[in-house]
C-alpha cells in the first residue's frame, strides 16, 4: 500500500477546529482509494511559544524535514504572541528554511456559494495566483534606529534575486501554458517602484519569449485589483511579488464568497523538502473556539496537497465532493449564511466522498 507521511499542525484558533475535520476527509478518501496517510501531530503554536519562549523546538525543522507534507492549520494569537514574531518563526521560516518558494492559490467560486458578483448569472471566476514566496517583500531584512524619539528610523528592503524571480516567473509561464486559456497576467508597480518592479517586468518579458504560445499581459497592482471585480473572467495566472499577492488573494477569497473557502500550497517543484498547505484564513480568535468555522479552505487546501503526492484521483474525489456539498447549499457555516458546525461540514464533504459524488 502506498503510504505517505504528513506533519499536522493545527496551529492556533481555528486552525485547531478545521485542521482536524479535514484530516477525516482526507483519510476517508485514502481509505477509498488505497493509500495511507500517516498522521504525526505537532501542537506547536503561540501557546508553545508562551511555555518555551519559541514557536517549535530547536530540532524543530529537521523533524518536519523527516515528512512528505506538512498540513497546517493557521497561526497567531495576538492575545498571547505579536504576529510578527509568531509568524516570522513559524510559517515564513519553513517557507525560507524549506524553500517553498511557490505558493500557489486558486482563486474559483465554486457552484452554489454566493459571492459578491452573483449579480452577474453565468460569470465564471477561475483564476490561479503564483506568488513568489521566499523573498520579495517579506525577505525580513531591515531595522530600526532611534527608537522612541523623534528621529526614528524603520527600514525593510525588498529582495528580489534573478533566481528567485525567474523560477517564479518559470513556473507560472508552465501553469498557464497547461489550462485552456493560455494567459498570464503579471502583476507589478513599475511604473512608482523603479528598481525591483522593473527588474520583474524585465526577467517576465525575457521569459515570455521562450513561451509565444502564452499571452501576456502586464497589469500595475491597483488596476489588477479593480479587474479582479470588474472583469474576473479576464485573468486565468497570475504572478506576483511576496506582498502583492498576499493581498490579491484575500481579494480572491472575498470573491469566492468567504475567506473560509479559499486554500494554498507552499510548494518546492524539485521535492528536496516537504511541501506545506494551509487554508488562506488565519486563526480568527474572534469565533475560534465556537465550532463555527468554515472546513472547506482546509478540505481544499488537502485536495491540493493530496495531488501533489501523487493521489490524484483522491484529490479530485475531494474535490468533486467539496463541490457537491457546496452546490446543495444545505450544509454551510454562518460565514455562508448557514448555521452547521465545522464538523457537520466535514462530515457531509466525507459522506459524499464515500457515495462517489
Amino acid at each position: 500500500m502506498r503510504r505517505h507521511s504528513i506533519a499536522v499542525l493545527p496551529g492556533d484558533g481555528i486552525g485547531k477546529e478545521v485542521t482536524p475535520a479535514a484530516m477525516r476527509v482526507l483519510q476517508a478518501a485514502a481509505r477509498r482509494y488505497g493509500f495511507a496517510l500517516d498522521e504525526t501531530t505537532y501542537m506547536w503554536n503561540c501557546d508553545y511559544y508562551v511555555e518555551h519562549g519559541r514557536m517549535m523546538p530547536e530540532d524543530g525543522l529537521e523533524q518536519l524535514r523527516r515528512h512528505d507534507a506538512i498540513f497546517l492549520g493557521a497561526i497567531g494569537n495576538p492575545a498571547k504572541v505579536p504576529d510578527h514574531i509568531a509568524l516570522r518563526e513559524s510559517l515564513l521560516l519553513w517557507r525560507q528554511a524549506f524553500d517553498l518558494y511557490i505558493n500557489l492559490r486558486p482563486v474559483k467560486v465554486l457552484p452554489g456559494i454566493p459571492g459578491p458578483l452573483r449579480e452577474r448569472p453565468g460569470l465564471k471566476v477561475d483564476m490561479v495566483f503564483v506568488r513568489e514566496n521566499s523573498e520579495g517583500e517579506y525577505a525580513g531584512i531591515g531595522g530600526r534606529l532611534r527608537r522612541g524619539t523623534p528621529d526614528e528610523v524603520a527600514i525593510q528592503t525588498t529582495v528580489f534575486t534573478r533566481k528567485g524571480v525567474e523560477r517564479v516567473m518559470r513556473y507560472a509561464f508552465e501553469t498557464a501554458r497547461k489550462r485552456p486559456a493560455k494567459k498570464l497576467a503579471c502583476a507589478t508597480k513599475s511604473n512608482a517602484i523603479q528598481y525591483t518592479m522593473v527588474f520583474w517586468d524585465e526577467v517576465c518579458r525575457e521569459l515570455a519569449k521562450e513561451y509565444p504560445d502564452v499571452q501576456v499581459s502586464f497589469y500595475h497592482i491597483d488596476a489588477l485589483a479593480a479587474r479582479m471585480v470588474t472583469h474576473p473572467e479576464t485573468l486565468d495566472v497570475v504572478v506576483t511579488s511576496n506582498l502583492f499577492g498576499d493581498i490579491l488573494t484575500d481579494l480572491g477569497g472575498a470573491l469566492q464568497g468567504s475567506l473560509g473557502i479559499p486554500a494554498s500550497g507552499n510548494i518546492d517543484p524539485e521535492r528536496r523538502n516537504p511541501s506545506l498547505f494551509e487554508p488562506v484564513h488565519g486563526s480568527a480568535p474572534d469565533i475560534a473556539g465556537k465550532g463555527i468555522a468554515n472546513p472547506m479552505a482546509a478540505v481544499w487546501a488537502g485536495a491540493m496537497m493530496l495531488e501533489f503526492l501523487g493521489e490524484e484521483e483522491a484529490a479530485h474525489g475531494v474535490m468533486a465532493a467539496l463541490e457537491a456539498v457546496a452546490a446543495e447549499g444545505r450544509v454551510r457555516t454562518p460565514d455562508l449564511g448557514g448555521t452547521a458546525t465545522t464538523d457537520e461540514v466535514a462530515a457531509a464533504i466525507a459522506e459524499k466522498l464515500a457515495a462517489g459524488s
